[in-house]
């Protein structure tokens, strides 16, 4: 019997953010990683000071643990005030401005790392915070209410994704004249005979009544036009949140993940819509976020979330559509449902939110928003998971676990025109990194594949788009260009669509033109559909001379995919190079080594799919970054 246990322990947690953080990046990359930094910097260093210890701090988020729940609150009070003199002395679109979020609970210790429903709480009730300020839970604020000379806002008890029993959270009140003051708390206490009151009148008659008083969506804060990070265009713009996993089943992730981006792929086939793609819109998933934070950030004024909770062979869906702008609901609805109707459901659901937004799709168009699908639950769930292998730092084993999972959704629907697509897709990625044993069949298979998901569905932006690509490493220019534009016109929402024709311009020497549309492609998807956007938006720069920016848009690259990215690496490596920073180039060139030991330039540039005096001149640059 396997006696090992986790290591528990009682720890206050910290947890902090960058209210804004994607407008700031998108303004000014190298400012805002520069400021990032000495923010870190300043923080790191009060947390030692005050007993504590940092644990993680991916992306614009610190993570940090206390033995002690005062220690944990005063570093927070004192990391608000150090913040704001540092923020006094910048512009006020420059400012970054951290909310903070403090809990006491039960988390689990593996090595330097913590985790758990205390970290995740932590991570949940900072989303509540304002810019600048900190939100503590009910479990940490019975532990300081009386020993700090602060003041607290009760703010009720908030249900948060992924946590089963509601949280009880506090505003902190820094200003000296709160001091000791706890406001709100009374109405928490009145709650039990006012729910009493409610329910005689309810068992009185009045149940209706009562019913739409109390139990009406509540109220959503609105956003700020002003404060968007990106101008509301000029048609209505959506951003479709993954839907919340309500059965307690991780498998069933993938399930509402699929719905969801049905959605998203469904909307985005008009041309009068304006629709974020899932990879940005996605990565608010499991946090604790407002509306109003995810419509100021994405720059949309609708926002649509919902949940899936599934029984066995029926699930119950629920949908709300948010104008964030006004502050209300359009629509919120409940769908009880047999699995086996999914994909109408999921029509059903966007044609719903097409008439609350007031926008009537032309020429039939609504007939085929999912055109020549497949209703077979399995295979989308397949198809999706092997999306999610070919996002990011691709590496042969991804790639390669990417095509079975293809296959598995063929076998299980023949018919399925994305599954023949993505394994399409995947064949001539195999070539793009450098890992097929033979190039021209893998681009062979890879043109067939796309070609029967093209007969299949005709209609398919993605499908046009993947076989744009399989043609530009054909060197067939004239037809990588024709699908790339098909794709555009067929999926005008569609960021992998511009990405495809970006990429098309670039091959065929006019990457002036590329710029605009790859930056469009990252507007609708401002985390890129994948990294090769920026990988190809980066390479424009190097060649156009542009160093500087092309080593920002290198280094953005290995903030949000990691630090494995060989095609990052390999950029900086000859962007370098070029510049005449060799050191730096050497070691960027240690780095490709580290992330793939075999690499070669000269298998490499054997399938680059520039020009012969591109291809000689970042021939010449690598080999001067030491690589061979």
């Amino acid at each position: 019997m396997n006696t090992e246990r986790a290591k528990r322990k009682l720890s206050a947690i910290l947890s902090a953010d960058v209210k804004g953080y994607s407008r700031l990046m998108g303004e000014d990359e190298v400012g805002t990683v520069r400021t990032l930094k000495e923010c870190r910097e300043l923080m790191s260093n009060l947390i030692k000071e005050y007993r504590g210890r940092v644990v993680d701090s991916p992306g614009d988020n610190v993570l940090a643990e206390f033995a002690s729940v005062v220690d944990a609150l005063e570093c927070s009070i004192e990391i608000q005030k150090n913040l704001r003199t540092k923020n006094n002395a910048l512009p006020d679109n420059r400012k970054m401005e951290f909310r903070i979020g403090v809990n006491l609970g039960d988390v689990i210790e593996d090595e330097d790392r913590v985790y758990g429903d205390g970290v995740n709480i932590a991570a949940r009730i900072e989303g509540l915070a304002e810019p600048g300020g900190i939100c503590i839970s009910g479990s940490g604020f019975e532990q300081v209410r009386n020993k700090l000379p602060l003041g607290y806002q009760y703010l009720g008890e908030h249900t948060v994704k992924n946590i089963v029993q509601p949280i009880k959270v506090y505003r902190v009140l820094m200003e000296p004249e709160a001091a000791g003051k706890v406001i709100g708390e009374r109405g928490r206490k009145q709650r039990r005979w006012l729910w009493t009151a409610v329910a005689a009148v309810i068992l009185v008659g009045g149940f209706l009544a009562v019913s739409n008083f109390y139990f009406r969506p509540p109220p959503i804060e609105p956003a700020s036009k002003e404060r968007m990070a990106f101008p509301l265009p000029d048609k209505p713009s959506i951003a479709v949140l993954a839907f919340t996993n309500m059965s307690g089943d991780p498998k069933d992730d993938l399930f509402g993940d699929g719905l969801a981006e049905g959605i998203i792929n469904a909307l985005s086939k008009s041309d009068r819509l304006f629709v974020i793609a899932r990879n940005s819109s996605f990565t608010y998933k499991g946090r604790p976020v407002k509306v109003k934070q995810v419509a100021e950030e994405m720059g949309v004024r609708y926002v649509i979330e919902g949940s899936v909770q599934r029984e066995g062979e029926r699930v119950r869906i629920t949908v709300q559509l948010i104008d964030a702008v006004a502050g209300h609901h359009l629509f919120s609805e409940r769908y009880d449902r047999d699995l086996r109707s999914i994909l109408d459901l999921q029509d059903e659901i966007t044609m719903e939110v097409l008439t609350a937004v007031r926008v009537k799709l032309a020429g039939g168009e609504g007939a085929r928003i999912i055109a020549k699908g497949t209703k077979n639950l399995d295979a989308i769930l397949k198809a999706l998971e092997a999306s999610q292998y070919q996002s990011g730092a691709m590496n042969k084993e991804r790639v390669e676990r990417s095509m079975q999972l293809c296959e598995e959704a063929i076998a299980l629907d023949p018919n399925y025109a994305h599954a023949y697509s993505i394994l399409g897709a995947a064949h001539m990625a195999l070539v793009a990194i450098g890992a097929s044993e033979s190039p021209k069949e893998s681009l062979r298979r890879s043109l067939e594949l796309g070609k029967k998901a093209v007969a299949l569905d005709e209609f398919s932006s993605s499908a046009h788009a993947n076989l744009a690509f399989t043609y530009i490493y054909l060197r067939e220019f004239d037809k990588a260009m024709e699908e790339a534009e098909k794709g555009v016109s067929l999926g005008p929402n569609y960021a992998h669509a511009y990405w495809a024709l970006g990429t098309v311009l670039i091959t065929t020497g006019r990457p002036q033109e590329a710029i605009p549309i790859l930056q469009k492609s990252l507007r609708l998807s401002p985390f890129p559909v994948h990294s090769q956007v920026l990988v190809f938006l980066a390479a424009i720069y190097r060649d156009l001379g542009q160093y500087e920016e092309a080593v920002v848009t290198y280094k953005k690259i290995l903030h949000l995919y990691g630090p494995d990215h060989s095609m990052a690496h390999l950029g900086l490596a000859a962007t370098y190079a070029l510049m005449g920073r060799e050191n730096e180039a050497r070691a960027e060139g240690a780095e490709v080594l580290r992330v793939d030991p075999k690499f070669s330039v000269e298998r490499f540039m054997k399938n680059y799919p520039g020009g012969q005096a591109s291809k000689d001149r970042l021939t010449e640059a690598l080999l001067k970054a030491g690589l061979k």
